[in-house]
């Protein structure tokens, strides 16, 4: 892990600029139009959802809430990310998650509020936690590319499973996030035999 990370250079740190302007209800919205969707088409979608709204960001939940469903399925949503995004907002809308004060609260209460929503999983509330709230001390070990990048580094035959993974970033803490980026780059580069 120190050679990789010795090669990708410093860690950028998370959220990224983009990601500090976003309020909570808009970054977890977007994770569920993004989900199981390649880069374009979803970028593609989420610009029209957008366009529903006035502004060049996401209606606030109440006015989001009150888009007619077949507007939302027009702009290209499924019938499924249409109701994962109107409980979304409905529990943002009646302050149920807690989203004002997630920066108050540990990864595993924000966790455990997050995967109440009907489409976030757990992956998908980690997400939220490195890349929003720029939390350090997170292994999201069921990613297939943090897998990969660690079957790379190390130079396993198999990818870990995300048991063996977790058990590895014992190691990392309190930065495991920091690995996980340092992971996805390897995953991404072309240095496999390298390390």
């Amino acid at each position: 892990m120190a050679r990789a990370l010795k090669h990708y250079g410093p860690f950028p740190g998370f959220p990224q600029p983009e990601n500090r302007r976003a309020p909570h209800f808009e970054s977890l919205a977007r994770s569920i139009v993004f989900q199981q969707l390649a880069g374009a088409a979803a970028r593609a979608i989420w610009q029209r959802v957008i366009a529903l709204t006035a502004g060049a960001r996401l209606a606030a939940p109440a006015r989001f809430l009150a888009l007619p469903e077949d507007q939302l399925r027009g702009a290209g949503l499924s019938r499924n990310k249409v109701a994962s995004l109107l409980d979304l907002a409905q529990r943002a809308h009646d302050g149920s998650l807690g989203l004002r004060r997630a920066a108050l609260l540990e990864d595993d209460e924000i966790i455990e509020r997050l995967v109440t929503v009907r489409g976030i999983g757990p992956w998908t509330a980690q997400m939220f936690l490195m890349f929003k709230l720029g939390r350090l001390n997170v292994m999201p070990s069921t990613d297939l590319g943090v897998q990969e990048g660690a079957r790379e580094l190390y130079q396993l035959d198999q990818r870990p499973t995300p048991g063996e993974l977790t058990e590895r970033a014992e190691a990392w803490a309190p930065l495991c996030s920091v690995a996980a980026w340092t992971l996805w780059r390897v995953k991404d580069g072309d240095n496999e035999g390298e390390w």
